[in-house]
């Protein structure tokens, strides 16, 4: 028979007996439970079946020795909890494996066997103070966590914790009450043309899916997600445009999650420049015979990437950054990211003079706003080159000027 007893308005108490310990004494668990719903509470039959299924509920949990007293929670403990009740099916894939690295890497042994409610906003004060002193990388680096990691630190924490409130598991958030970390953009200096042809050059020895992964990076702006999720049912060898209309948000040994692109303007096609359709040709041969070769050890299942392990297998999303980083460490160029290629693909049609809703439109903005914040630099900076051609125009016109008066 379910066991509990009303403790406030619409709060009650679940109890199950556990008999005799070893010492003689009853042990017993409760659990507290609220009922939101004004409609159950108003019907006594339906408060009562609800209340019965919570105690069935709670009673499977404590013989299947599953439950944990709140008061006794450790921080641990509950981010399995949180995982498996909310992230699991409310947080984005890719989502959820940012938040699990930083968990890991850095929450999790600073939080980790502390009781849930005895976790202050101090202790996170100290914790985010940590992040930003020298060590506090676990990478062998030199220097500190960008800011932007920082914040995601305490993004991860305020989301715990606010499912703890949620659950009436503690009663505050104590990440809500520390102020968020600012985040610190560096500024963005692509590659100049100098720079671009160097590497392009370096690019010549390294192996055929690099070379063409990063040409068309640099020709198209396209994210590296997009380059990933990007199929050969997607070249349009006709009119020499990539169709892009999915992208790999995550991909790990034995799955890989193919979506629709960041937003709708990501949905777009993208001409390509008539050497790199041709060197496209080519590297579709060299694909097609490598498949080949291969037959029925082919794991690609329906999807013929571009870029891939030779089998078909989709590569892990954050394989282009490593190698990327790698080559350009061995070959000694300024230390730039992957996601850099997109910005110097911008950079370069604006001073190339092209229009910038066409350059919005070739990077999938979501609107032309989007590219005039992100590259309103570069693009006051060719406005100017752009008006000093006029320049010319008046300075000849006043030496023929002073010239005719002299004569």
């Amino acid at each position: 028979m379910a066991n509990y007893r009303q403790r406030g308005n619409n709060s009650w108490e679940l109890t199950i007996s556990l008999g005799r310990g070893v010492k003689g004494k009853y042990t017993r668990r409760t659990k507290t439970v609220t009922v939101e719903d004004e409609r159950i509470l108003r019907a006594p039959k339906r408060l009562e079946m609800f209340l019965d299924q919570e105690w069935l509920k709670f009673k499977e949990e404590v013989e299947a020795g599953s439950y944990i007293a709140p008061a006794k929670l450790t921080f641990s403990q509950f981010v399995g909890l949180w995982k498996e009740k909310y992230a699991d099916t409310h947080l984005e894939r890719k989502t959820i494996y940012t938040y699990m690295v930083n968990l890991n890497t850095r929450i999790l042994p600073a939080f980790g066997n502390l009781q849930l409610d005895q976790i202050n906003p101090l202790h996170i004060v100290d914790f985010l103070e940590s992040l930003g002193k020298k060590g506090s990388r676990k990478d062998n680096k030199a220097g500190v966590l960008s800011s932007g990691t920082i914040q995601m630190n305490h993004r991860v924490l305020k989301n715990i914790f606010s499912r703890a409130v949620e659950w009436k598991v503690i009663k505050d958030n104590p990440a809500a009450e520390v102020k968020k970390p600012k985040v610190v953009h560096k500024e963005i200096i692509p590659y100049d043309e100098a720079e671009l042809r160097a590497m392009l050059q370096a690019l010549k020895k390294e192996p055929h899916h690099w070379r063409m992964m990063i040409t068309l990076a640099l020709t198209t702006g396209m994210r590296r997600g997009e380059l990933l999720g990007l199929e050969w049912k997607h070249i349009v060898w006709k009119t020499g445009v990539i169709d892009v209309q999915q992208s790999v948000s995550i991909s790990l040994k034995s799955e890989v999650i193919v979506k629709e692109p960041k937003t709708k303007n990501s949905k777009r096609k993208i001409a390509l420049p008539p050497s790199v359709l041709e060197e496209l040709r080519d590297y579709y041969t060299y694909r097609v015979k490598e498949r080949n070769m291969i037959g029925d050890a082919w794991q690609g299942n329906e999807y013929f990437f571009l870029f891939s392990h030779e089998d078909g297998r989709a590569f892990h999303h954050e394989r282009p950054y490593l190698w990327f980083r790698q080559f350009v460490k061995k070959n000694s160029f300024r230390y730039t990211r992957f996601h850099d290629l997109r910005h110097a693909s911008a950079t370069q049609l604006i001073n190339q003079g092209v229009h910038a809703k066409i350059i919005s439109e070739r990077l999938g903005h979501g609107s032309i706003t989007t590219t005039m914040n992100i590259y309103g630099h570069a693009l006051r900076s060719a406005d100017q080159a752009a008006a000093n051609k006029f320049e010319n125009l008046f300075t000849i016109d006043a030496k023929q000027t002073d010239k005719k008066t002299l004569e």
